[in-house]
């Protein structure tokens, strides 16, 4: 069974790629990437697959039975290329589909909702048989940039008391090739997300443990936060949608207790006690 994966060339992509190498034959994997020269280091087959050129997808996703389609980075832009990637995928015959969505998309207030659901509908309508994956936040989304926090002693966000069950991208990666590389998960809409949950004053008292003195959270009105971001060096539209996206968290969207994530990987999800560490190592 070949496998194809776009985006893989992204964080989680090659993470997946990854453990797909352990659970099937590399000869099976086929990265679906708009530069192919940068995935050499894969080791798998490329072809070139620009989400943005829909002319040219079906015959690039020729002879694959199975497609992993990673959501696009571009917000804004999802709804029509991933519209594109799933009319390709019919016509070249793909025989299922595993898409990465997001949490509660049904009913999430996030900003990032829309798309995610309209491409869920539009895999729905297109007969292809599929499983729809609705990752839950990246842990990486909060620590990445905890080393710049503790230099300014203080880590700022909008998310207020909100409880947050985030996962690790190697966690999501892992749920994505167990499905990808096994029956019965056809028709099936897994919500996902970590099993521990926390506050932003919890990632903040666990930092302080860390490094040994006191890092405490301070939170901003959304807008306050947007201006933060700006000052940062983000742009300002992006620093609004991250502040929006942040904000959404206190109303509960970044939370599910679920465990469906760690029953697929057949483990507990990576504690953020970990993540911190290797964050600020």
């Amino acid at each position: 069974m070949k496998i194809g994966i776009t985006g893989a060339n992204g964080q989680l992509g090659r993470l997946l790629v990854k453990k797909l190498k352990k659970r099937t034959d590399v000869d099976d994997l086929i990265a679906l990437v708009r530069t192919p020269s940068k995935v050499i280091d894969l080791g798998i087959d490329a072809r070139v697959f620009d989400y943005d050129v829909p002319e040219a997808l079906a015959e690039s996703l020729q002879g694959i039975d199975r497609l992993m389609i990673i959501s696009s980075s571009e917000i804004g832009q999802r709804k029509r290329q991933h519209a594109n990637v799933i009319d390709a995928a019919k016509k070249a015959g793909i025989k299922s589909i595993v898409y990465t969505s997001l949490l509660k998309a049904d009913s999430s207030s996030m900003s990032l909702a829309p798309e995610h659901l309209a491409t869920e509908s539009h895999l729905k309508s297109s007969g292809i048989p599929n499983t729809i994956l609705r990752n839950g936040w990246y842990t990486e989304n909060y620590t990445n940039s905890l080393k710049s926090s503790v230099k300014a002693g203080v880590i700022i966000g909008s998310a207020g008391e909100g409880r947050i069950s985030s996962a690790t991208r190697e966690d999501y990666a892992e749920a994505a090739a167990v499905v990808l590389t096994n029956k019965g998960h056809l028709g099936k809409v897994y919500e996902l997300s970590g099993d521990e949950v926390y506050t932003l004053n919890d990632l903040a008292a666990e930092v302080s443990q860390q490094v040994g003195k006191q890092i405490p959270y301070k939170n901003l009105a959304e807008s306050e936060y947007a201006n933060a971001l700006e000052e940062y060096g983000l742009p300002e539209e992006l620093a609004k949608a991250y502040a929006g996206l942040d904000y959404a968290a206190s109303k509960g969207d970044l939370y599910d207790d679920g465990s469906i994530l760690s029953r697929l990987i057949g483990r507990p999800t990576t504690p953020l006690e970990d993540v911190i560490k290797v964050a600020l190592s």
